[in-house]
């Protein structure tokens, strides 16, 4: 009898979201039952989901954790396991992620670029790609993945990047520096990140930090939740029940326009001479 009456007493995980705060172009969600065009405000459960952007298209988007994405035309990633515990009651910091979560995401082609929250003890991120894996503490990050290979550049915070299965500890990455990963094989080639590539990489995290600025998370009964819901007309949910039915519910407050300026770098060739 004293199982059931432990298994009484414990919360079960609410169901993780991912908020889509910026869309230019074809952008397609394959939700595992629907294929979905993707557009601003929508909310979808996040686990499972596969994101993939056509040719002249990007999108952004954030996590119910408060990591911030966003994706370079001709883009496919696979969130194959995005879970978290239960939110903490009464916190006051939004730029710490609202519980312990894990984070496992699959980029099979084109450009990723992540600006995270604070995680908190506990919590794991890792993005891969078809020859290299990286483990992300913190900050902000760019991963592009194709036929050459992997390059992985660090603007900032910490990660360790993996040159496929047999590197079993990986490489630091230091802030301003990048790493490629040959597809042929080979070994980790680690370098400063070329001034002339900078401009163009800060704008792609840069996209994904304001992206996190347009929303925040809220955990409420499912009660409240409906309620809030109802309300909004202007969001639109797409829900998908997680194993049992969990005591919460994460909603997703929009705080600005989605409406994600697209930031230009202009070379100082072109400006104006006073």
């Amino acid at each position: 009898m004293a199982a059931p009456l432990q298994g009484q007493g414990r919360k079960k995980n609410p169901t993780s979201k991912l908020f889509v705060a910026d869309v230019e172009g074809e952008a397609l969600i394959d939700t595992g039952e629907t294929i979905d065009q993707l557009s601003k405000r929508t909310v979808y459960t996040a686990q499972g989901t596969v994101i993939e952007t056509k040719e002249a298209a990007i999108n952004a988007m954030v996590f119910s954790n408060g990591t911030g994405i966003s994706l370079d035309p001709e883009t496919r990633v696979e969130v194959r396991k995005f879970v978290q515990e239960p939110f903490t009651p009464n916190r006051t910091d939004m730029e710490v992620e609202p519980s312990i979560s894990q984070t496992v995401s699959h980029v099979s082609r084109g450009t990723v670029g992540l600006c995270t929250s604070k995680l908190v003890a506990g919590s794991s991120m890792q993005y891969t790609t078809p020859n290299a894996a990286v483990r992300i503490k913190g900050g902000k990050v760019v991963i592009a993945t194709g036929n050459q290979g992997t390059t992985v550049s660090l603007i900032d915070g910490e990660v360790t990047v993996q040159a496929g299965e047999l590197d079993a500890g990986g490489q630091l990455l230091q802030p301003g520096f990048q790493a490629f990963i040959p597809a042929a094989g080979g070994p980790m080639q680690i370098s400063r990140i070329p001034p002339e590539q900078l401009g163009a990489l800060d704008d792609k995290v840069s996209m994904a930090c304001m992206a996190r600025k347009t929303v925040y998370f809220e955990a409420a009964t499912r009660k409240e939740s409906s309620q809030q819901a109802s309300g909004q007309d202007d969001i639109t949910a797409f829900e998908g029940e997680g194993e049992g039915d969990p005591d919460e519910e994460i909603v997703a407050i929009p705080t600005t326009p989605p409406d994600i300026p697209i930031q230009f770098t202009v070379s100082p060739a072109n400006l104006p001479s006073t």
